[in-house]
């Protein structure tokens, strides 16, 4: 059996959890959630 994970709920995760631990990081976070899904969304065949 083969698992997929679907990679924005697992971006969103750990950037919540960075940002719960160092507030002041928000921006870069937000900055490479933005650059990751924006990769993501235009080469979707990227990860397979």
């Amino acid at each position: 059996m083969i698992t997929q994970i679907a990679i924005a709920p697992l971006v969103a995760l750990i950037a919540g959890i960075l940002i719960l631990i160092a507030p002041r990081l928000l921006n870069y976070v937000v900055a490479l959630y933005l650059i990751i899904i924006g990769v993501l969304g235009l080469f979707p065949n990227l990860l397979n």
